[in-house]
C-alpha cells in the first residue's frame, strides 16, 4: 500500500476496527476519548470525516492516518504500511467529500446573556465553583447546530469565540484560541482550561494575595503561540494537568528558562487537574492549598 493509498481510507472505520468507539457525533466530528492518551475522561480527540485529518486537542498534535498510525503503534511509516496491507480488507475508504459550502457542522453563537439556566447553574456547583466566581468569567450562550438549539455555559477567548460547556457537551465556537486576562501584574498564571481557571479563582477568593495575569489556552495546541507573552512576564506559574501532555510542555518551558517558569502541578497531585483535587478535597481545599504555597515560596 502506498501512502497515498493509506491517506484515503476512512479514520473513522479504522479507529472502529482497532477498537475505539466515539463518544459523540456532530457530523463532520466525530469526538473520541483520544487513543494516544488513554487517561484522560472527556473526550478531546476529535475526527473531521469530510477532511478525513484528526486533531488531538488536548496535545495539540494533528494529521492524517498514518501521522495517527506511527504514533499510536510507535513504528515507522513503512511498518505502519505493512499493518495495513495485511488488513487492507478490513478498512474502507474514506467518505468522497461534497463540493458545498455548507457548514451543517458548525457552531453558531445565537445569543449571549448573564447565567440563569437552573441546569446551568447546577453544573457550575457540581464542578465546585461559587455562582459568583462564575457570573464573573462566564456567560450563559444559545447557540445553533445543525438546525436545532442548545446552550451551554461559555468562556470567551480573546477572538471572540467561546469555550461551550454543560453537564453534556465539551465543544467550541469559532474563532478559538486562548484567553489572556491582563490585571497589569509581572506574574502569569497559565492553566489549560477554564474550570482549572475558576478553581484556583475559587480556593484563593477570600486571600488578599499580590494580583497576577491569567493565561487559559483552552488547548495545548495553543502553547506554542504563547511562548513569547509567557516569557514576557518576571515569572510564570504552570497549572497544567498531571498527564503526559502536560509533562511535555512543562517539561518543554522549564527548558527554556527553569528560574522563569515554575511547575505548580505537586500542589494538585496526585489528581489529574486542579478542579478534581479541589473536588476531592472540598473540605480541607483553602487550608492545604494556602499551606503548600507557603512551603514554596522562596
Amino acid at each position: 500500500m502506498t501512502i497515498e493509498q493509506a491517506k484515503e481510507l476512512d479514520m473513522v472505520d479504522y479507529l472502529t476496527k482497532i477498537g475505539f468507539q466515539p463518544k459523540t457525533i456532530n457530523e463532520p466530528h466525530y469526538w473520541y476519548i483520544s487513543p494516544l492518551r488513554p487517561e484522560e475522561k472527556t473526550p478531546s480527540f476529535k475526527i473531521n470525516r469530510k477532511m478525513n485529518k484528526w486533531k488531538d486537542w488536548g496535545s495539540g498534535d494533528s494529521g492524517n492516518l498514518i501521522d495517527f498510525g506511527i504514533q499510536f503503534h510507535k513504528c515507522s511509516v513503512k511498518d505502519f504500511l505493512q499493518k495495513l496491507d495485511v488488513n487492507t480488507p478490513m478498512f474502507r475508504p474514506a467518505p468522497q467529500q461534497e463540493s458545498s459550502s455548507r457548514t451543517d457542522g458548525e457552531i453558531t453563537v445565537s445569543r449571549v446573556k448573564p447565567i440563569t439556566s437552573i441546569p446551568l447553574i447546577q453544573y457550575v456547583r457540581q464542578r465546585g465553583i461559587p455562582l459568583d466566581t462564575a457570573e464573573r468569567y462566564l456567560k450563559e450562550v444559545h447557540y445553533n447546530l445543525k438546525g436545532k438549539n442548545y446552550y451551554a455555559l461559555g468562556f470567551k477567548n480573546d477572538a471572540g469565540g467561546y469555550e461551550l460547556r454543560n453537564k453534556y457537551i465539551k465543544a467550541s465556537s469559532s474563532p478559538k484560541t486562548s484567553t489572556f486576562i491582563d490585571n497589569k501584574s509581572g506574574e502569569l498564571a497559565v492553566f489549560e482550561g477554564f474550570f482549572n481557571f475558576l478553581s484556583h479563582q475559587a480556593i484563593n477568593r477570600n486571600k488578599q494575595q499580590p494580583s497576577s495575569n491569567f493565561l487559559v489556552l483552552n488547548s495545548l495546541s495553543f502553547f506554542d503561540n504563547n511562548i513569547s507573552r509567557m516569557t514576557a512576564h518576571d515569572r510564570v506559574k504552570l497549572y497544567l494537568d498531571n498527564d503526559k501532555s502536560g509533562d511535555k510542555f512543562t517539561k518543554q518551558a522549564l527548558a527554556i528558562d527553569c528560574h522563569k517558569f515554575s511547575d505548580e502541578r505537586k500542589l494538585y497531585a496526585p489528581s489529574k487537574d486542579l478542579n478534581e483535587w479541589m473536588l476531592n478535597n472540598r473540605p480541607q481545599q483553602q487550608h492545604q492549598h494556602h499551606q503548600q504555597q507557603q512551603r514554596r515560596s522562596p
